[in-house]
Order: structure tokens, then C-alpha cells, then sequence
């Protein structure tokens, strides 16, 4: 792993999302910007994936649960040659391949069609036995919110994984502490997510969800077990972008030239950080 680059990955990301949503003049920002860092790890890192032939049987399956966040992918996607980075610009527009929800009957790269909470968890879990039952020694990736966490189905999901002893299941939960409604803690309260997994099964650990090599290298231990792993990422909800970062109520934001303008220059100037710091590692 090159920490720097996939640093940089993750600031591309999260401006790429912003240029996406900033096209439709708003959008999920909270979410997609508390997981650029993991869309980086994901797919600079940690994937086998084919942007040049995307339906290949033999690559990892991603699964974006909370399928509101689809720039963060999309995202990531365009910048890893899976469709041109020009199609961005077309989020949710009439003929788009790119809805504001996940679809994989439209987006190369989209694994499966999600934006229903908590049902991504399912079909997390029946993908991963299903690669099992045909042989294929392959990783499905679960992306949760944490607000998605109140969804019973995510928990039936957790027990039927532990139970099949599903050690290609990865999921993460993307916990920044807000939801829709306003902070977790208030709408319903998930207490010790970790520890949760663990009692349900999984192997589980928790890690700063904005720090590249402690994803990467949590991913490392997860593939280790015999056992579906759960890590939990601890985020700021809006990271990188100061109309949103660390501020309430940024679940979905409107987005004016003006303020995608300042977001350009705040990531841009990261990244030319990041860059002037690079000591090759």
C-alpha cells in the first residue's frame, strides 16, 4: 500500500463526489464524504476488480447499502476507468447511468441495486454464500450507515452470516453519528457497534474510518478469519468540506456554484499538501 497515493484517491474522491452532486445542485453530502477514504482503500488497495469488463464472475463484490451515497462510488468508479469521468455531471439527469441511487442495471461497476436500508445486509450475506457455493474464493464488501443500523433486517442479516460462517463477508459501518433525523444517539441509539457484531458472531474492531492504513490494515485481519468481520469506522459526517464537516443537519445539503467552488479549493489545496509531504511510503 502507497499511503500517500491513496490519500490523494480519497481527496479525488470526495471532490469528484462533490463536482457529481454539485451537478444536480444538491445531494447526500454528510454521507459521501465521511466515506471517501473508504471507497479509496477499497478500490486503490484492497479489490479485485476489471474496469474494462465489469461483470467478470472472478472479482469482489461491493455492496453500497446505503445506496443514497452512490457519488462516493460513482465517484471512485469513473476515476478507476470504469465510464468517463465526464459522466459525472450527469447525476440523475433523463438518460443518466448514474442515478441518485445505486442501480446496477445502469452503472458499470454498481454490483447490485441498493437504497432500501438495511436490505443491502441481506444481499450482502446471500452474495457471499452464493461465491461460496460456486467455488469462487472472492470478498463481498458491505457498506452500512450506522443510522441504517436501527433496521431489524441489518441484525437478521448479521445472525445468518455468523450462522453460514461467512468468512468472505467485509462489512463496514460508516459511523458518523448522524442520520436523517438528526444525531444517533437521539433517533435510536446503537450503543457499542462493535461489540454488537461481536455478539452476534462476527469478528469486529473498530478503527478511525478517515485513516487510510487503519482500514487497509483492518481489511488485512479481517481476511484472516473463517468468520464474517465487521468494522466499524469512526467518521465525521461531511469530512473535508467546511460547509459540512463536523456541523448538524449535513445529511443532504443544496450545493451552489459558489459553495462547490469553495470545496474545490479546500480539497485541491489538500491534496497539493499531501503531495509536497509525500515521502514515498
Amino acid at each position: 500500500m502507497n499511503v500517500c497515493r491513496t490519500r490523494i484517491l480519497a481527496e479525488r474522491i470526495r471532490l469528484e463526489s462533490m463536482r457529481c452532486m454539485a451537478s444536480e445542485g444538491c445531494g447526500h453530502v454528510g454521507g459521501v464524504l465521511s466515506a471517501a477514504e473508504l471507497a479509496a482503500v477499497l478500490y486503490e488497495d484492497v479489490l479485485t476488480c476489471f474496469p474494462s469488463d465489469p461483470g467478470r464472475m472472478d472479482r469482489d463484490r461491493v455492496v453500497l447499502s446505503k445506496g443514497h451515497c452512490g457519488p462516493v462510488l460513482y465517484a471512485a468508479l469513473a476515476l478507476k476507468g470504469f465510464f468517463p469521468l465526464g459522466e459525472l455531471t450527469t447525476l440523475n439527469r433523463n438518460g443518466t447511468r448514474l442515478p441518485s441511487h445505486c442501480n446496477c442495471l445502469d452503472t458499470p461497476g454498481i454490483d447490485i441495486s441498493t437504497g432500501s436500508l438495511g436490505q443491502g445486509a441481506s444481499l450482502a450475506a446471500g452474495i457471499a454464500l452464493g461465491m461460496r457455493l460456486k467455488g469462487l474464493s472472492r470478498y463481498t464488501y458491505l457498506i452500512l450507515g450506522d443510522g441504517e443500523c436501527d433496521e431489524g433486517q441489518v441484525w437478521e442479516a448479521a445472525l445468518f452470516a455468523a450462522h453460514f460462517k461467512l468468512g468472505n463477508l467485509v462489512a463496514f459501518i460508516d459511523r458518523n453519528r448522524q442520520q436523517l433525523d438528526g444525531y444517533t444517539c437521539d433517533v435510536m441509539d446503537v450503543g457499542d457497534l462493535e461489540e454488537k457484531f461481536r455478539a452476534f458472531g462476527w469478528h469486529a474492531r473498530t478503527v478511525d474510518g478517515h485513516d487510510v492504513r487503519a482500514i487497509y490494515d483492518a481489511v488485512g485481519a479481517a481476511k484472516g478469519e473463517a468468520r464474517p468481520s465487521a468494522i466499524v469506522l469512526e467518521t465525521v459526517k461531511g469530512k473535508g468540506w467546511s460547509v459540512s464537516e463536523g456541523r448538524p443537519n449535513v445529511h443532504h445539503l443544496k450545493i451552489s456554484e459558489e459553495q462547490f467552488a469553495l470545496a474545490e479549493r479546500e480539497i485541491s489545496a489538500r491534496i497539493g499538501e499531501i503531495e509536497a509531504n509525500d515521502d514515498g511510503v
